[in-house]
C-alpha cells in the first residue's frame, strides 16, 4: 500500500526535515518570477486571468536566484543517490534554474520541450505566441545509474525512440480545479504531462516528492501509477484543493501496472545451464503446446527430436520448417499434469540470483 504525506509548510522548512538521501524522484514546478507589471486584457477588454499570484513575485533577480538556490540544494540532499530531478519553467525563469542546476553538480540529462496544443494566445500582438515551457531533467550526480524506463518511452511515440519534445495540451476542462466556476491555481499542470515524468523517470513503490504541490496534480498521478507521494504547498486553498484531490484518486490495479523491461538487461542464461546445475535432468520430456512433437534433453544440454539435435531454437527452428524459434516459448515440459513453457524455469533462475 502506497502512502500519501502532504505538509501545508514552507517548502524551504519543510525540506530540511527530511531525511538525507531518502527520496527517488522530485518534479518541482517553482515560481516562474514572471515580473508581471501591468493588467493584461483581450481585445473584448475582458480581463485575462494571468499569473499575478503572491508567490510568483520576487523583489528582484537576486531574491529569486537565492530562493532557487535554497530549494535545489536541499532537494539534491534529499535525493538518493541515484535519483533525478524534473523541474519546469517558462523562458522567464528556465535559464536562470538551468544555471543554478549545474552550480549545485546537478547532472543534466535532457531538456524537454512541452509544446502545449492549446496555448494562451498573445492578446497584444507584440510577440510570438508563447506556445511552449521548458522542463530539465538533471541526475543527483553524473555517476547516478538513474531510472529511465526507455522501452515504456517508446510506447508514446510508435514504438521509436521517444523524442524531447511532447505535445500535449494545457489543462483545461473537468480536468481543471475550480471553485466557483473560477480556476484555483493560474499553472495547474496537465495529469498526462505528469504521466509521463512519472512513467519516465520512477518505478512503482517510489518516493517521489514535489516541493511546490499547487493543487497536487503530481501527488494524484502518483497515487494513480503506485508511487509513495510528499507533497509541500504553503498556500491553504491550494493544499485543501490536493488533498481532496489525491484522496480521491484510485491506484491502478497492480496486474496493469507492470512496465515494459529491457531484455538486454536481463541476465543471460543458456538452456544448458539448466542441465549442469540439475534443474533439468537429461531424459526430460519436452513438448510444443499442443503435443505435436516430443523432444528428449541431452546431457550436452541440446535436444533431439526427429532425428535433429541442437539447440532448444535450432530443433524448434527446423521441425516447423521455419528460419527461426524461440526455444524458450516453444518447448514445455509437463509439471503436474500441466504444460508450462521451459521459460518457467529460466525466471526462477533469475529470481534467485
Amino acid at each position: 500500500m502506497t502512502f500519501a504525506e502532504l505538509y501545508n509548510q514552507d517548502c524551504l522548512d519543510k525540506l530540511k526535515e527530511i531525511e538525507s538521501e531518502s527520496v527517488d524522484l522530485i518534479f518541482a514546478d517553482p515560481p516562474y518570477n514572471l515580473q508581471l507589471k501591468n493588467k493584461l486584457f483581450r481585445p473584448d477588454a475582458s480581463k485575462v486571468s494571468a499569473v499575478n499570484d503572491y508567490w510568483d513575485k520576487f523583489d528582484s533577480f537576486k531574491t529569486y536566484d537565492d530562493f532557487t538556490n535554497s530549494w535545489l540544494k536541499e532537494c539534491k540532499r534529499i535525493l538518493k543517490k541515484n535519483g533525478s530531478i524534473w523541474v519546469i519553467g517558462s523562458y522567464h525563469n528556465i535559464f536562470r534554474v538551468g544555471k543554478l542546476i549545474q552550480d549545485n553538480s546537478y547532472w543534466i540529462l535532457n531538456d524537454v520541450i512541452w509544446n502545449k496544443r492549446n496555448p494562451m494566445p498573445n492578446f497584444k500582438g507584440t510577440r510570438l505566441t508563447n506556445a511552449h515551457e521548458t522542463l530539465i531533467w538533471a541526475a543527483k550526480s553524473e555517476k547516478s545509474k538513474y531510472t529511465f524506463n526507455y522501452h515504456s518511452m517508446k510506447t508514446f511515440n510508435e514504438d521509436k525512440q521517444l523524442r524531447s519534445d511532447w505535445d500535449i495540451p494545457i489543462c483545461n476542462g473537468s480536468e481543471r480545479i475550480t471553485s466557483k466556476n473560477k480556476k484555483i491555481h493560474s499553472t495547474q499542470k496537465p495529469e498526462a504531462l505528469l504521466y509521463r515524468v512519472l512513467l519516465c523517470a520512477s518505478n512503482k513503490n517510489d518516493i517521489v516528492l514535489d516541493p511546490f504541490m499547487g493543487t497536487g496534480t503530481t501527488g494524484a498521478v502518483a497515487k494513480k501509477l503506485g508511487r509513495n507521494f510528499i507533497g509541500i504547498e504553503k498556500d491553504k486553498k491550494y493544499f485543501k484543493a490536493a488533498e481532496q484531490r489525491i484522496k480521491r484518486i484510485k491506484e491502478i490495479d497492480e496486474n496493469f501496472n507492470i512496465p515494459m523491461t529491457n531484455k538486454k538487461k536481463e541476465k543471460r542464461i543458456p538452456f544448458g545451464y539448466l542441465v549442469e546445475t540439475g534443474i533439468v535432468e537429461p531424459g526430460l520430456n519436452l513438448f510444443d503446446l499442443k503435443k505435436r512433437y516430443k523432444a528428449k534433453v541431452m546431457s550436452d544440454g541440446s535436444i533431439y527430436c526427429n532425428k535433429i539435435q541442437g539447440s532448444i531454437h535450432k530443433v524448434g527452428a527446423e521441425i516447423q520448417g521455419m528460419p527461426s524459434c524461440n526455444g524458450w516459448s516453444y518447448w514445455h515440459f509437463n509439471i503436474e499434469g500441466k504444460l508450462e513453457p521451459i521459460d518457467y524455469l529460466r525466471k526462477k533462475i533469475r529470481s534467485s540470483l
